[in-house]
């Protein structure tokens, strides 16, 4: 592999970890609230992530014949206005990445799912900042 592509491929083990992470993140911050919009827009954004794991580890394979092993699992959400908050900035860093990952892809294959993530990040960011103005 060219050393461009193993940049990429060292980002996307990175944001295979990440969505891991914020897989768990949201749903351990469903439960910390009954509002059934905010639940909605949680549950949206952890199944968001779901996908988006199984995507960039199928695109991982695909580059390296190997499978990104036993990420781990973020500290779950105890404060609900925090985690939100902290969601929305991670959210906002995940569009960055993937910004940077679409301009650098090394194979076809990969425009699709980056493009996916980086989208449904943006979305995800228009979610969080939604609940947390109106716990402000």
């Amino acid at each position: 592999m060219r050393k461009g592509a193993d940049v990429f491929v060292d980002k996307l083990k990175q944001a295979i970890e990440g969505e891991y992470k914020d897989y768990y993140f949201y749903k351990s911050m469903y439960d910390k609230t009954d509002d059934p919009l905010w639940r909605d827009f949680i549950q949206h954004a952890y199944e968001d992530e779901k996908s988006h794991y199984e995507m960039l580890q199928q695109l991982y394979y695909m580059m390296t014949g190997t499978f990104v092993q036993n990420p781990k699992k973020p500290i779950p959400c105890y404060n609900f206005k925090q985690c939100v908050k902290q969601a929305l900035v991670d959210e906002l860093d995940g569009v960055e990445t993937y910004k940077e990952m679409l301009l650098t892809v090394p194979i076809q294959q990969a425009y699709n799912p980056i493009f996916i993530a980086m989208h449904d990040e943006m979305e995800h960011a228009i979610r969080m900042s939604t609940i947390y103005n109106s716990l402000r």
